[in-house]
């Protein structure tokens, strides 16, 4: 199998916006506070240099629009909840000692946050400082799992990695079906042709063009990023150009 580039420890992180709600709060800073932590001790041990693409779906997603609403509008409202989740995980971040780091937004929120410029971004991770990026894209119909995938190529991240609610890519959906099977490598063109959601259509033709693999691995398993960079993906799904 094709070994991934882990010799150039850049990495970009899709985090979803799940991560940081409860039971009884669409927005707990507990988990902002738990999950900034857990990052900076993971990237404090490895020495990797990591950006994060920041979801919105614990306050609203554009999808999830009345159909009488304007979609474009709706998907503008979802970005904006993106960077509400960017600007709670900065101050976790800077609080809990990670003070360089950044949160750039794909429109210009100055007050807020910086613009995002590629080789600036590029250069705040050769810093080693965090680097969050908000708003998707900054522009509608495109999703967070687009951004990630647009923002790995533009960064030069060997790997885009892909904290979700389940533990890997299945044959369906494993919340739905008992008997779901899960694969734990498999290649670009497999993932297409059995037309797996291993991320939206848009954002997996942006990875299988650049050849950028993709580990898919549950948010919970976040401790185990040290795991990830040593080579061990047993714990979640590999896609990449060769198998």
């Amino acid at each position: 199998m094709l070994t991934p580039n882990t010799n150039k420890k850049r990495y970009i992180l899709k985090v979803s916006g799940e991560l940081f709600s409860s039971k009884d709060k669409n927005i707990d800073f507990e988990k902002y506070d738990e999950f900034s932590k857990q990052l900076i001790q993971m990237v404090d041990k490895t020495g990797i240099q990591l950006a994060l693409v920041v979801g919105g779906g614990n306050i609203f997603r554009g999808r999830e629009r009345n159909q009488n609403v304007d979609s474009a509008e709706a998907d503008s409202i979802g970005m904006l909840a993106t960077v509400i989740n960017g600007i709670a995980l900065r101050e976790a971040f800077v609080r809990n000692g990670a003070t360089e780091t950044r949160l750039m937004t794909a429109f210009h929120l100055p007050e807020f946050a910086e613009p995002y410029i590629r080789l600036k971004g590029k250069s705040h991770l050769d810093r080693h400082r965090i680097v969050i990026l908000a708003g998707g894209l900054g522009k509608p119909n495109f999703s967070t799992d687009s951004a990630v995938a647009q923002y790995a190529g533009e960064l030069d991240c060997s790997m885009v990695l892909k904290a979700s609610t389940i533990d890997g890519v299945y044959d369906k959906d494993p919340k739905k079906s008992n008997d779901a099977v899960k694969y734990t490598k498999l290649t670009f063109q497999e993932a297409l042709e059995k037309r797996l959601k291993v991320m939206d259509t848009t954002a997996f033709a942006m990875c299988m063009n650049s050849e950028i693999p993709i580990f898919v691995f549950d948010g919970k398993d976040l401790n185990r990023l040290p795991d990830i960079v040593n080579g061990d993906f047993s714990f979640g799904s590999l896609v990449c150009p060769i198998v």
